[in-house]
């Protein structure tokens, strides 16, 4: 596997909210220098929906020697207004590219989701549910894919103009991507659970396939879980143990569960083993940090559980109750068994 990579999220934007505050350069400058020599990163996935950050951390990965996948993740823009966004956002990863550095340049992620004008309108977790409903989305799909195919052509036109490097695009299966006009094949949809489980390495071998078919690389851009027992069986279906306040904040979690490290860290290695064993070119892990998902002390408030970060965000100081050893006293968090695991993966 050439790309060992990870996602770094600068910042999902949605109702008023961020995914990444305080935002600190000096500390992305130094988080990145972490993946590349801590973790043995040879690549990073930015995401994000401000152009301002996305270059920054870009900017601090290219100096730390990552191969950066500059990738606008964006929510709620019209389709022209996610266009200009792309232009804006080819022309900063192409300053980039100028001065030396390895860049992909991904046209969005999941847009059928996220970008209105797709999927029929209604909240986030009414598509999702008509994802998992054959019934209801059958009669649809052909032009759901139809518009999302335009789009996509319109976008890969304007960042070509502005960008000489690679350009690839995080899909879905369901948006059905005519991959001729993109130079990587690329998804989001690289997890595994208990319903993907029995077919999941042959579903990745067929993907492997379908790209050599095409003479392209197979990225998965996504992979990953969150840190409570049982995370495994539902891999990225995490935010339904949250609790959210009015304002998009994650106030707790629904119900007990049981903080398991060790099932986030064994995921991670299967997972990386059947990518390697299947020819998989690119892998990223989701994700680096969740910094609006923070540890915290009594297991109802620990929403760090329901992060698939690779570190725990701190709230305060403290791991179990008690001051411990700070493996990195000079990051606003410290590594969880899947760190490790990384680590060791990425470093063979």
């Amino acid at each position: 596997m050439r790309v060992k990579g990870i996602n770094y999220d600068t910042g999902f934007l949605s109702a008023g909210t961020s995914t990444h505050e305080p935002f600190d350069p000096d500390i992305v400058r130094r988080e990145m220098q972490i993946l590349r020599d801590d973790l043995h990163c040879t690549a990073v996935r930015i995401t994000g929906g401000d152009l301002d950050r996305l270059e920054v951390a870009a900017t601090h990965a290219a100096d730390a020697g990552l191969e950066v996948w500059f990738c606008p993740f964006t929510n709620g823009l019209t389709q022209e207004e996610l266009l200009a966004l792309l232009a804006d956002c080819a022309e900063r990863a192409e300053r980039l590219r100028k001065r030396g550095a390895d860049i992909v340049m991904l046209t969005g992620s999941e847009l059928s989701l996220f970008t209105p004008g797709f999927l029929p309108d209604g909240t986030l977790a009414e598509k999702l549910a008509l994802l998992t409903d054959p019934a209801r989305l059958r009669p649809i799909i052909a032009d759901v894919r139809a518009r999302l195919n335009d789009f996509l052509e319109r976008a890969v036109v304007l960042v070509r103009e502005r960008f000489g490097g690679p350009v690839s695009y995080a899909s879905l299966p369901l948006e059905g991507v005519d991959w001729t006009r993109f130079d990587i094949i690329a998804t989001d949809a690289a997890y595994r659970s208990a319903v993907t489980a029995p077919q999941f390495r042959e579903n990745v071998r067929a993907f492997v396939a379908q790209a050599r078919a095409q003479g392209k690389p197979a990225a998965a851009t996504e992979f990953g879980c969150a840190t409570y027992r049982g995370a495994g069986s539902v891999a990225s279906y995490v935010d339904q143990i949250i609790e959210w306040d009015d304002d998009g904040h994650a106030v707790g979690l629904k119900g007990d569960f049981e903080r398991d490290e060790n099932e986030q860290a064994t995921y991670l290695r299967e997972l990386l083993d059947i990518f390697a064993t299947e020819g998989l070119d690119a892998a990223f892990v989701y994700t680096f940090a969740r910094y609006d998902l923070p540890h915290r002390d009594g297991p109802g408030d620990d929403l760090d559980m329901a992060s698939a970060g690779v570190v725990k965000v701190l709230d305060g100081l403290s791991g179990a109750g008690e001051p411990f050893l700070r493996r990195y006293p000079d990051m606003p968090w410290e590594p969880k068994a899947a760190f490790d695991a990384v680590a060791d993966w990425f470093g063979r």
